[in-house]
């Protein structure tokens, strides 16, 4: 296990800036994800960690070790891909292998470490196979195996489950969360599937547009993204987010575009226009005639059922999309005209800068 510290690390190809000025530490024995939509930068700057990408300017330590000017085989470090790149004609073992022999160690211990990362992995009836024998999922565990046996520093994980299915990914990422709470070792996780970032991860760092977003725990992120990114990108489905004013002659009062008003809770802030956002788990339609509880009127598109909860595609009056959640039997129908209101206590606030405000 080791610490990973960045500190004011930049990168750029060419004119084009991919890494701006980004300090973060990850703890030894912390499995952090970055977590970003397509070019934010993450697996730029897993590369750079890993030596596959030159540091311009900055410094780099892991376990208290400078590493920017090492190659990448001195780092300590050990890498997996989303491609398995296990060699075809080699056996499970012989792939485990490879790299050690490539570095002169001697065949007992050799055996010994692919033995027990083969254990660990729960792949020992594999090691006489070829890839070609294997699944999706068993490569992807043979080329976990072959970073296992290096006894690395540190692992970094490079959107390892993208090229499995829907079902292996979930078990594979069960797997690699099991994995981590055996061995403690630190790992980076380079994903853009937020899912995994919240099951997975002790913490993530959410990157966009080659900068850090938020750095935080999943729940944190979850409920107290720091940016409308963050609150946008993070959660399935995404965010609710309604134009807001503020007005200055009660505190805490918004108006909405279709004119609804509510009470808010939002102290100190300017008056002006923001925008309110809201999970659709907080957004519930309303039943039993309970006029007093209603907020507002919207018309349903389609109902999604998922089994233990219904999602709803509803326009509010001015035109703004929203998605509300009910019970899993909800009797909503398409076309109908529902009540609902919002969970006074799950409300965020961003400002024209995207900066978000949480009710204290």
């Amino acid at each position: 296990m080791a610490e990973i510290r960045l500190e004011n690390v930049s990168k750029s190809f060419g004119s084009v800036t991919v890494i701006k000025d980004i300090s973060l530490t990850v703890a030894s024995g912390e499995l952090m994800v970055f977590l970003g939509p397509s070019g934010s930068g993450k697996s730029t700057l897993l590369r750079m960690i890993a030596g596959l990408e030159t540091i311009d300017s900055g410094s780099l330590t892991i376990g208290g070790v400078s590493c920017e000017r090492l190659a990448p085989g001195q780092r300590g470090v050990a890498m997996v891909f989303q491609n398995y790149a296990l060699y075809p004609h080699m056996t499970v073992r012989d792939n485990m292998a490879f790299g050690l022999r490539n570095i002169g160690m001697n065949e007992a211990d050799i055996a010994a470490r692919v033995d027990q990362a083969a254990q660990m992995l729960e792949m020992t009836d594999l090691l006489e196979r070829r890839p070609a024998q294997l699944s999706g999922g068993q490569r992807q565990r043979v080329a976990i195996g072959r970073a296992i046996v290096k006894e690395p520093k540190a692992f970094l994980f490079d959107e390892p489950l993208s090229n499995l299915d829907a079902a292996l990914r979930v078990r594979t990422r069960v797997e690699l969360a099991e994995l981590h709470q055996r061995i403690r070792s630190t790992m980076i996780y380079v994903t853009h599937d937020q899912t995994e970032a919240m099951t997975l991860a002790d913490r993530i760092v959410v990157l966009n547009k080659c900068r850090i977003e938020q750095i935080g725990t999943p729940m944190d992120v979850y409920l107290k993204p720091a940016t409308r990114f963050v609150a946008g990108f993070v959660g399935s489905p995404g965010m609710n987010f309604l134009k807001a004013e503020l007005s200055g002659d009660t505190p805490g009062q918004a108006r909405f575009n279709d004119g609804t008003q509510m009470r808010i809770g939002f102290q100190g802030l300017s008056p002006g226009q923001y925008e309110l956002g809201i999970r659709p788990e907080s957004v519930r339609i309303v039943d039993n005639g309970n006029s007093e509880a209603v907020t507002t009127t919207a018309k349903v598109g389609v109902v999604e059922r998922l089994g233990e909860r219904t999602l709803i595609y509803c326009t509010l009056q001015d035109g703004t999309e929203l998605i509300a959640q009910d019970q899993g039997r909800s009797m909503v129908a398409p076309g109908d005209a529902v009540p609902i209101t919002f969970d006074p206590t799950a409300l965020h606030l961003f400002d024209p800068q995207g900066r978000a405000h949480h009710i204290q």
